[in-house]
C-alpha cells in the first residue's frame, strides 16, 4: 500500500507537470518584427568549429544584413556549408559566437529561431510519402497559433507558384526528380517567410532557366528586406546577384566585399589553384568568371 505522503508527493509532481504543459501551450508565440534595411540579422565572431577531428572553420567573422545577398564561395572543402550550418545553429562552435538578431542562438527556442531564419540544406529527403504541398506547408508550422497562420493557404500557394511547382502539388515528394525536389524544398523555405534565408547550393540540381529563377527569387526577397546568405559554386552567379561575396579557403575568410573588389583574377587563381579569367560581358557589362583555358 502506498504511503499517504508518497501519494501526495506524486500528485504534486503531476500537478506541476500539468501546469508546466499548460503554461507551454498557453504561451503566446513570439512574433518578430521585421528589421530595418541594413540591420545585421546574423553575425558570427571569431567562429571556430570542428567536424570530428578536423577543423572546418577557423576564427571566422561574418555578418549579413537585412536587404542584402551575401554569396559564400570557395573550393570544395573550404567551409561554406559548415559556416551556413553554424549560422543556422546546426553546427556547434568550439569557440566564438553566433548571434541571431542580437542574441546568442541559445537565447532562442527552436520555434523562435524558425520564425526568424529558414534553412535550405544541400540534400532534400523526406522520410514519409508526403505530397509536395504538404512539404511546403511544413514551412508554415512555426507560425501556428499566430495571426500569420491565417495566411497559410495564400503563402503556400504563392511559394508553389514562385518555384514553378504548383503542378506538382499532389505528387509525393519521393517520386519527384532531383530538380523538382530542390524546387519544392525551396518553396518550403519561402513559405516559412522569415527575415533571414540560409540557402546551401539552391541551384545545384537545376537547369539553367530554373537556376536564374531561383537567384531572382533570392534577389526579390532581399529587395523586400530579407537577409540572404547563399552558397554557390558558380562565381558568375555570385558576381551577378550578390551584394557581397565572402571567399572561404581552408575554413578561413580569404576575402569579403563587393564582387568587383573580391572576384579578381589574382585572388581566384590563388584560391582555386587553377588559372582564372575575370572579364566583363560585352553587352551587359556584368562580370564573367571563367577558367583560363589558354594555359596548359
Amino acid at each position: 500500500m502506498t504511503a499517504p505522503n508518497a501519494t501526495s508527493a506524486s500528485a504534486a509532481v503531476r500537478r506541476r507537470k500539468t501546469a508546466s504543459w499548460r503554461s507551454l501551450f498557453a504561451r503566446t508565440p513570439d512574433v518578430p518584427a521585421r528589421p530595418e534595411p541594413g540591420t545585421v540579422t546574423v553575425r558570427a565572431t571569431g567562429l571556430t568549429a570542428r567536424r570530428g577531428d578536423r577543423t572546418v572553420l577557423a576564427d571566422v567573422d561574418f555578418q549579413v544584413a537585412a536587404g542584402e545577398i551575401v554569396a559564400l564561395v570557395g573550393p570544395n572543402g573550404a567551409g561554406k556549408s559548415s559556416l551556413l550550418a553554424a549560422l543556422a545553429g546546426e553546427l556547434e562552435p568550439t569557440s566564438g559566437t553566433v548571434k541571431l538578431e542580437g542574441h546568442a542562438l541559445s537565447h532562442w527556442s527552436q520555434a523562435d529561431m524558425a520564425r526568424r531564419r529558414a534553412v535550405l540544406p544541400q540534400s532534400h529527403t523526406v522520410g514519409f510519402p508526403f505530397t509536395a504541398r504538404e512539404v511546403v506547408a511544413m514551412g508554415r508550422a512555426p507560425w501556428s497559433h499566430t495571426p500569420a497562420a491565417e495566411r497559410d493557404d495564400e503563402v503556400i500557394a504563392a511559394a508553389l507558384a514562385a518555384t514553378d511547382v504548383t503542378h506538382l502539388a499532389a505528387r509525393t515528394f519521393p517520386a519527384l526528380s532531383g530538380g523538382e525536389r530542390a524546387r519544392v524544398a525551396l518553396a518550403r523555405v519561402l513559405a516559412q517567410d522569415t527575415t533571414t534565408l540560409l540557402l546551401d547550393e539552391p541551384t545545384a540540381a537545376l537547369d539553367i532557366g530554373h537556376q536564374e529563377a531561383v537567384l531572382r527569387l533570392a534577389a526579390d526577397r532581399a529587395a523586400e528586406g530579407a537577409a540572404v546568405v547563399v552558397v554557390v559554386h558558380d562565381l558568375g552567379v555570385a558576381a551577378a546577384y550578390a551584394d557581397r561575396v565572402t571567399v572561404l579557403d581552408a575554413g578561413r575568410v580569404a576575402a569579403d566585399g563587393p564582387p568587383r573588389e573580391v572576384l579578381t583574377r589574382e585572388l581566384l587563381t590563388e584560391i582555386y589553384r587553377h588559372p582564372v579569367d575575370v572579364l566583363d560581358h560585352p553587352v551587359t557589362g556584368l562580370q564573367l568568371v571563367l577558367p583560363d583555358r589558354t594555359r596548359p
